[in-house]
């Protein structure tokens, strides 16, 4: 069995609408989906505000490389073009890391990094992450809220909580 944690953003179009997309593509493997936040760009690139969210998901049939591939795949149904890095999407799926039957996977395939890198610096991915998995810890990093803590105080400025976008209101 594997279980992976997925971090979902859009910028373009109709954000929630693609973020809802996601949840039902992953269909009966969700596992908990966190609430959405909304949240100012990074990376440089002049852009709309994000909307992200995390899921849990599990199947005994997928391993790192099927998580990749589905989320691929949906981001594929979206629109998504790949043109400027850290730019404007419709969707974005991250595989932030997997949990195999014999513990974390890691991987330094430059298709698939894990856990991902990036993740111990950015409150967009820890936030709603802790929201679902308060005992969440990153593979070689440590304790979730330990590294949200040691963002500082500002790490969640630009970042506000959408209470009234709920992504399983549907499922």
């Amino acid at each position: 069995m594997t279980r992976a944690v997925l971090s979902l953003g859009s910028n373009l179009g109709d954000r929630f609408a693609y973020l809802r997309s996601a949840v039902a593509g992953f269909g009966d493997a969700v596992r908990a989906v966190s609430p959405v936040y909304e949240t100012a760009p990074w990376g440089g690139v002049e852009q709309d505000d994000f909307l992200n969210a995390v899921l849990v998901v599990e199947d005994p049939a997928v391993d790192e490389w099927g998580w990749l591939r589905r989320g691929q795949e949906l981001e594929r149904a979206a629109g998504r073009v790949r043109e400027v890095r850290w730019g404007p999407r419709t969707l974005d799926v991250d595989v932030v890391t997997v949990d195999g039957p014999d513990g974390p996977v890691r991987s330094d395939h430059p298709e698939l990094l894990l856990p991902h890198p990036g993740t111990p610096e950015r409150a967009t991915v820890l936030r709603p992450w802790l929201d679902v998995d308060p005992d969440a810890v990153l593979p070689g990093h440590g304790p979730v809220g330990a590294l949200l803590a040691a963002l500082g105080p500002d790490a969640e400025d630009g970042m506000r909580r959408r209470d009234d976008l709920d992504l399983m209101a549907e499922r």
